[in-house]
Parts: structure tokens; C-alpha cells; sequence
């Protein structure tokens, strides 16, 4: 599986539906039982899979010092925040959902699904996502 941007977060991010600076952005943990649509899910509503286990609560987590910025050396707007710990935790997961959370699952809409490549364990230990340092979402023009 690869890494992707849902297409509802494409309009919803032109129409105004998010802002990525000032709404409350989470991250959830899935297991590789889910499988992403970046045509049909849209929404909190359509996760699946979410994982469970001591030190993970349900929505996972809200995510801290959120940038918006832009790359004039890529041409490319970028989306970072700091990177996520669950700390003592015993979970095992295979990708992340990177969501706005309205407090409501169907307005709760999906940005960008990241697949781990593989499944990741931690066991009474730090479950850590390290983003990528090009960032969260990066947006640019199609050549």
C-alpha cells in the first residue's frame, strides 16, 4: 500500500472546509486490516481497523506546534507538526490517518493516509511516528 492524500481533503482544503493552522488535526493509528479509498473515505465515520491497546485511546492523537509554510526551493505549500508518541504503550499498527476533528465523525474529514510499510510494535514502550522531514502534506502544481 502506498501513502494517500483522500480526494475530500483536496476540495475541503480549497473551499475552506480546513485549515490546516487553526483547526484541531489528529492522528490515528490503523491496523493493516484497513485498507485506504482515496476516492471514498472522506470522514472520521470511515475508519476502520482503528488499533487498540494500552496507551492508544480511540481518535488517537491531536497533533502539537502545526506550521504551515511554504517551500519556494520544491514550488510546494508544506504541513508539518512535531512527531507523535504514545508513551508506555502496547500496540501494533501498520499506517496512520492524519484528520481534522470537529468533535463530529462525519465532519471529521480526512487529510492523508501514511503507510508504515510494514506493521510497527511497541510493547510497554514509546510508539513513536517520526514525520518525514519534506513534512506532513506537501501541495504543488503538477508539472
Amino acid at each position: 500500500m502506498a501513502n494517500v492524500t483522500y480526494n475530500s481533503f483536496k476540495q475541503k482544503i480549497q473551499d475552506g472546509s480546513i485549515n490546516l493552522s487553526s483547526d484541531t488535526i489528529r492522528v490515528a493509528l490503523v491496523t493493516s486490516s484497513y485498507t485506504p479509498s482515496q476516492d471514498d473515505h472522506e470522514d472520521y465515520a470511515d475508519i476502520t481497523n482503528e488499533v487498540s491497546g494500552t496507551g492508544y485511546t480511540a481518535k488517537g492523537a491531536a497533533l502539537a506546534n502545526k506550521a504551515v509554510t511554504k517551500d519556494n526551493t520544491d514550488n510546494e505549500g508544506v504541513f508539518d507538526a512535531d512527531d507523535v508518541t504514545w508513551s508506555n504503550s502496547s500496540i501494533t499498527a501498520r499506517g496512520a490517518i492524519v484528520y481534522k476533528d470537529s468533535g463530529t465523525a462525519a465532519t471529521s474529514w480526512f487529510i492523508r493516509y501514511i503507510d508504515f510499510g510494514a506493521d510497527y510494535t511497541s510493547l510497554n514502550g514509546d510508539f513513536t511516528i517520526s514525520w518525514n522531514s519534506e513534512g506532513i502534506v506537501n501541495l504543488s502544481e503538477p508539472v
